[in-house]
């Protein structure tokens, strides 16, 4: 999806759910110059990038997220199949939650007009008149009105992944749920330029998780967390009462055959216990389960695989590849991942 499609198929429905993270207001499409951005009445502007995902930042993130080299390694090793299982998983899960959602909805009495928030009382006449370039604007969240509603998410349902790389997971759950649309967001603009590409039905756009997401109260039907940051309060925010969050953690044996073999990081063994315990506040947890898988790998899968993973910041090359000459092939490996499903409190 390039710059001047961004509204085709399915983003153009995503659109009437995202907020400007300056003042809360809807967004739309506008020509800005050569290119295109989406601007909100407030006329705070965001340039949507040639390769199709727009940039809803506010002021500069304190990472970068994924390198290029990182994120083309998960995208080879996702392409091979390898974590189908996790998709899989999380297509069936988001499909239950969207009809429990169409159910809930259908018994659910007209919304009453919208108040205001609180996070919006402050607003000053000077955000009436001011155009915001992304790469300067600043969080005011704090200073801006409550927001208008979103389409209801039980018509057609959004699925958000927050911290979604490449949206191949994202474009799983698409494929099993004909009427919803998606929203990839991440931090890392390598892995949004191929998000955007995930599913015709899919939007991208560049976001820190720790900030205001951009997107309406209430707006999302299902949320998906995959070996990524989780922040509980806006999760919570932006689901749908109904909504449901699927939070994917790795369990205590996953890749536990390369953990000793090449000196990687280890998982936390209270991981899930702490996962769950930081979304206590806001959500309840329904249920858990644990998907496991048997890899067989080569050896250049196994250094994808290492590459494309939080160990990539902790490895010396030279010793990976020593390390790696000395096993064995097809290298056994143990996928083991825990899939917790949420709901909002």
């Amino acid at each position: 999806m390039d710059s001047a499609r961004w509204l085709d198929e399915g983003a153009g429905r995503v659109l009437e759910r995202l907020r400007c993270p300056l003042c809360g207001e809807p967004l739309s499409e506008v020509t800005a110059g050569t290119s295109r951005a989406l601007r909100c009445p407030r006329r705070h502007s965001f340039d949507i990038a040639r390769q199709g995902y727009v940039n809803l930042l506010v002021g500069r993130a304190p990472h970068v997220g994924d390198t290029a080299e990182m994120v083309a390694a998960r995208a080879d090793f996702q392409a091979a199949g390898h974590y189908d299982v996790i998709s899989a998983a999380l297509a069936a899960a988001a499909t239950e939650a969207a009809a429990r959602l169409r159910a809930t909805a259908a018994t659910r009495p007209a919304p009453a007009p919208p108040a205001l928030c609180s996070a919006y009382l402050h607003a000053t006449a000077s955000d009436e008149d001011c155009c915001v370039e992304v790469s300067r604007a600043k969080d005011t969240t704090a200073g801006v009105r409550a927001d208008p509603p979103a389409p209801d998410s039980g018509a057609y349902p959004l699925v958000v992944d927050v911290g979604a790389g490449t949206g191949r997971h994202l474009g799983a759950v698409l494929a099993a749920l004909p009427d919803a649309v998606g929203l990839a967001l991440d931090v890392s603009k390598p892995a949004l330029r191929r998000a955007a590409r995930a599913h015709p039905r899919a939007a991208a756009a560049l976001a820190d998780t720790w900030q205001r997401l951009p997107l309406a109260d209430a707006s999302t039907a299902v949320l998906l967390n995959v070996f990524a940051p989780r922040n509980g309060a806006e999760f919570h925010r932006v689901l749908d009462p109904a909504g449901t969050l699927l939070v994917v953690t790795p369990a205590v044996d996953h890749l536990t055959e390369l953990v000793d073999a090449l000196d990687l990081l280890r998982v936390d063994p209270d991981k899930a216990d702490r996962v769950t315990a930081s979304l206590g506040g806001h959500f309840v947890p329904v249920s858990s389960t644990v998907h496991r898988a048997e890899l067989a790998l080569t050896r250049p899968e196994v250094a994808t695989l290492v590459g494309m993973g939080p160990s990539a910041w902790h490895t010396d090359p030279a010793r990976l590849a020593e390390r790696l000459a000395a096993l064995p092939e097809p290298i056994r490996v143990t996928l083991a991942v825990h899939l917790d499903t949420h709901r909002p409190r």
